[in-house]
């Protein structure tokens, strides 16, 4: 190597790539390296988990919230029981019921918003309100399946589709004055063994703006039943693919024998679950049951 000045001058790789080289790491750095890494890989894992945890507490939370705006599960007017549960396939239910008090009749409603997951759960909210304003409004059904509908339809944020069956049902006499939007036929089971489908109503909710609805009326005498479901129900299957179906329904409410609502709801639920063999279930199941005892206990 050349001189300068009478000094010997070292290559400039040697002078700046030493102990450091490429491949020469020491293993103490590396492992304080790796042990970093590491450490931090660990603490967003658990910032993660924290995160999932708090989404879970707040979906449990926000589930909570929709079973109390579904209540009352049960009610009894002199010797009419009613009785009604839901199940939701995730954490929040597309599907509602609600029973409501109208002064000397009795307000029922059995719900499915189309979709599932926290849309629909966000959307079922807005619904029921709907449905506690308009049918104490309006003593006519037609005019308050209207009513509703309008109001979705006319609101900023496009609204999902709603299928909802709607009755007004007279505890002393038994009358039942209904409107069904998309529904699955709510059941009138009588005590001698005849079935009758209600089907009268109408479009699903949300669909069209100035859609009209009818309404039927059908009797409840003592010792009758009336059963009233979403999709999930008579759609659900078994490992077979078969559909539970509306005859299935019927023969499991009368299966319970005169049963109490209470009695006849979960009796039917078990059939239900029973019948899907553990097969997953595709979509939310909500079932009402309104009976009137033959004689007071």
């Amino acid at each position: 190597m050349r001189r300068a000045n009478g000094k010997r001058l070292e290559p400039l790789t040697a002078r700046v790539a030493g102990p450091l080289a490429v491949g020469q790491i020491p293993s103490s750095v590396a492992a304080a390296f790796l042990a970093g890494t590491e450490s931090a890989r660990q603490e967003e894992l658990a910032a993660l988990r924290r995160e999932q945890e708090e989404l879970q507490q707040a979906l449990f939370e926000a589930a909570q919230v929709q079973r109390k705006i579904c209540a009352p599960r049960e009610l009894r007017r002199g010797s009419m029981e009613i009785a009604g549960e839901m199940f939701a396939v995730r954490h929040l239910s597309g599907d509602f019921l609600k029973v409501l008090d109208l002064g000397p009749v009795v307000g029922l409603a059995v719900g499915d918003i189309a979709g599932k997951g926290l849309s629909a759960g966000l959307w079922l909210a807005h619904l029921v309100g709907l449905i506690r304003i308009y049918a104490g409004e309006h003593d006519e059904l037609p005019a308050a399946m209207a009513a509703i509908n309008r109001e979705l339809c006319g609101q900023s944020a496009e609204p999902p589709l709603a299928a909802l069956f709607l009755a007004r049902l007279d505890p002393l006499t038994g009358e039942l004055v209904y409107s069904n939007a998309g529904q699955p036929a709510a059941l009138l089971l009588c005590r001698g063994g005849h079935v009758e489908s209600l089907q009268d109503g109408g479009p699903m909710l949300g669909a069209v703006s100035d859609a009209t609805f009818a309404c039927g009326r059908a009797v409840l005498e003592p010792g009758d039943t009336l059963v009233a479901c979403s999709d999930g129900v008579v759609e659900c299957h078994n490992p077979q693919e078969e559909e539970f179906g509306t005859q299935r329904l019927a023969a499991a409410i009368v299966a319970a024998g005169g049963a109490s609502a209470s009695q006849a709801l979960f009796s039917t639920l078990a059939a239900v679950m029973d019948f899907a063999g553990g097969h997953p279930l595709a979509d939310d199941l909500t079932l009402m049951v309104a009976h009137w005892r033959a004689t007071l206990h």
